[in-house]
């Protein structure tokens, strides 16, 4: 039997989350939708333009984590934060969760990573993320006994920015694959996608990564093409499983010949986009690590991801093995 239900490895960030108008964004050259890293003088003269705001620990796999963590499931989290306030928050929160989080912090800086996120009125989020001491990760920080130890390794595409992150995920992988586990990424962003689109697929292609999260603009940048039933019918090649969400569209679930369509959740209202695909995964993952069926993983992951998007920031304020016994999923 495994430890963890799911090990999630990603850059542990202090999401920093305002309102604004469209006006706010195309005056401070802002990419509407897209995860735009910045340095730390664009971190300041952001953070000094932000209206009043909501500090929310975050970085798409810790949300994960921590959705994991509430439906009931066993989680753990590598991630590097620094020995400052913000890693304090950061390390409370997700233990708060109920997931083990032990990677040693850094001693001084760079800082804990932050994101500053812009809501517009439609929901959309455009992150503006200072990397800080997430580069600092790597192969020292992974820990053998839970990266072997996890029915799933999961990790975010934002992990192949820092180089370093990149060598303590294929060493995590390698003793993932050697214990008989299984390893999933998520695609993150298309403009992640866009820089690192041959290491993705070769990821893919050579069986590193066995199960992929993408969303429909995510998939359409990966293969180069407008069409999503193209890009649909790529991914099935090239993977063993692929879960792919598609808004308001709900989302679907490919597995060789096998297409699951899973339905949105119904919502009252769009409040913050911030976290849907995250916790979509999360809600997957733990029905997958459960032995549910594709259709049964899909409908607890829909039913996460509603769940955050009627609210401000990217972990539910919910309990989601509650909401899901409430649903008839659990």
């Amino acid at each position: 039997m495994p430890n963890y239900d799911v090990l999630c490895i990603g850059n542990a960030i202090v999401d920093i989350i305002a309102q604004c108008d469209e006006a706010f964004l195309q005056t401070n050259g802002i990419i509407k939708g897209a995860m735009n890293l910045i340095d730390t003088r664009r971190a300041e003269l952001l953070y000094s333009r932000m209206g009043p705001a909501i500090e929310a620990s975050g970085g798409s796999a810790g949300n994960t984590a921590a959705g994991v963590a509430s439906f009931g499931g066993r989680a753990a989290f590598f991630g590097k934060v620094s020995n400052d306030t913000l890693g304090e928050i950061y390390a409370h929160d997700m233990h708060a969760q109920g997931v083990a989080f032990d990677t040693r912090p850094l001693n001084g800086e760079p800082p804990t990573a932050r994101s500053m996120i812009f809501v517009t009125p439609d929901g959309e989020r455009s992150m503006n993320t200072y990397l800080g001491a997430c580069v600092e990760l790597g192969p020292e920080d992974v820990e053998a006994d839970k990266a072997s130890g996890a029915a799933v390794t999961y990790f975010e595409g934002y992990l192949w920015d820092p180089p370093r992150a990149k060598e303590a995920f294929r060493q995590t992988a390698k003793l993932a694959h050697a214990a008989g586990r299984e390893v999933s990424m998520t695609l993150s962003d298309s403009f992640c996608v866009d820089r690192y689109r041959d290491e993705f697929l070769e990821l893919m292609r050579s069986g590193t990564v066995d199960i992929v999260f993408a969303n429909s603009h995510e998939i359409k940048s990966l293969y180069q093409t407008a069409s999503f039933d193209e890009a649909l019918a790529q991914i099935r090649k090239d993977c063993k499983i692929a879960a792919v969400t598609r808004s308001e569209k709900g989302s679907v679930i490919v597995r060789g010949d096998e297409t699951v369509t899973i339905n949105a959740t119904k919502i009252r209202e769009l409040v913050d986009t911030t976290g849907a695909g995250d916790l979509y995964a999360a809600g997957f993952l733990y029905g997958y690590t459960q032995g549910r069926s594709l259709k049964h993983c899909g409908d607890l992951g829909s039913l996460a991801a509603g769940l955050v998007i009627q609210q401000i920031g990217p972990r539910p304020r919910q309990n989601l093995r509650h909401e899901a016994e409430q649903a008839g999923l659990i």
